[in-house]
């Protein structure tokens, strides 16, 4: 195991990036975001890739790209969402690093994310009902593989790393 990383998963909007980015500056890791990592990787925003291949042709290189980066030593990786649908990626992320799951309100989330275009799924008539299915389906398997969980909700960015780092046993 690559007790040195530590991957985020949560539901879109829960602060993996943000926090993420912070974190690796504080702790000196590289961040790696595995959804601007396929955008690189395609050359086309996420939107665009739902568009043309679906979200299974989405999922399949999303999966792919989170078995790459897992293996790379010394990183902090924010997820997609839905990465955690898939079970190998679950594998991945929970034999080779630290999984944090960072959990915030469906009313948090959409106040976050309600204003985004670059979010295939909420591109619909009730974003916040969308969020509610996401939230139920998603958040057993964000359980199932964090070592540990922390609320988003409601405190300073630098707040939520001061408190990772503690769980973590880094600084």
């Amino acid at each position: 195991m690559m007790a040195s990383n530590i991957f985020f998963v949560g539901l879109m909007g829960a602060g993996k990036t943000t926090v993420g980015k912070l974190l690796a500056k504080s702790l000196n890791k590289t961040f790696f975001d595995s959804d601007q990592e396929i955008e690189k990787r395609t050359g086309v925003r996420i939107p665009t890739i739902f568009e043309m291949e679906g979200e299974s042709g989405f999922r399949k290189r999303e999966s792919q790209v989170i078995d790459e980066l897992s293996q790379l030593n010394n990183i902090i990786l924010a997820t997609g969402g839905g990465a955690v649908l898939n079970p190998e990626n679950r594998k991945f992320l929970s034999s080779r690093g630290t999984v944090i799951y960072l959990r915030a309100s469906v009313q948090d989330l959409w106040i976050r994310t309600r204003n985004d275009k670059n979010r295939p799924l909420l591109q619909i008539d009730d974003p916040k009902e969308k969020l509610e299915q996401l939230f139920s389906e998603r958040d057993p398997l964000y359980k199932e593989i964090a070592k540990f969980i922390v609320d988003t909700g409601g405190q300073p960015v630098n707040t939520i790393v001061h408190k990772i780092e503690a769980l973590t046993g880094n600084k």
